[in-house]
């Protein structure tokens, strides 16, 4: 009887000691192991991000790392074709501080921009005083729109443009701040307060 009392109670300590699971799913996960190139990529941000320049080369939004960036698509033939000199006063109030600013032309809204490369900014220099930098001609919309547009319609989806001298500005975080549509005066408070900002983290 000794010996029968000790194998029950060595059996019953043994249950508590280890319970059965019965549904698979509730056991303890294995210890989990990390493939560090399996790991996610960080998020997107405007300086992975580049653009063609008239004539050639590539303008790397990289190389403006830590300085607000404004990007306006444009059109010489446009109704709003004077704000390429309210920008250019935006340009020189704000260039000495810090602030980028690109014109990116493109023929999608209206089929307002006739000309090609350099044209582009020869144009708006000589109509307009237009001294700040431009890209080439560039696709906005649809499957073929430029990677920078895509990302930031993914960003801001209610901010995308719907014509010409849309402007979006980049923090100096590479982060999307916002976009402002084309009646938004360059010169404005809601323009100009936004950059003001940005210039203030610095």
């Amino acid at each position: 009887m000794p010996l029968l009392r000790r194998d029950f109670v060595g059996l019953i300590g043994g249950m508590v000691a280890a319970p059965v699971v019965t549904n698979p799913a509730m056991a303890a996960p294995a210890a989990a192991t990390v493939d560090p190139a399996a790991a996610p990529a960080s998020q997107p941000s405007a300086y992975d991000f580049a653009f063609d320049r008239p004539g050639g080369g590539r303008i790397a939004l990289e190389s403006y790392r830590g300085r607000p960036i404004l990007i306006v698509n444009t059109a010489t033939n446009c109704g709003f074709a004077g704000q390429f000199a309210t920008l250019e006063l935006l340009w020189q109030r704000y260039s000495r501080r810090g602030l980028m600013l690109l014109a990116v032309p493109s023929n999608d809204f209206g089929g307002q921009e006739p000309l090609d490369g350099q044209a582009i900014a020869d144009s708006a220099k000589s109509n307009y005083g237009a001294t700040y930098m431009f890209a080439e001609k560039t696709k906005l919309r649809g499957p073929s729109a430029h990677p920078f547009y895509r990302w930031a319609a993914l960003r801001k989806p209610g901010q995308v443009p719907s014509w010409n001298f849309h402007k979006y500005l980049v923090g100096r975080d590479g982060d999307l701040v916002g976009g402002f549509a084309t009646a938004t005066d360059p010169i404005g408070p809601e323009l100009v307060q936004a950059i003001g900002r940005e210039l203030a983290t610095g």
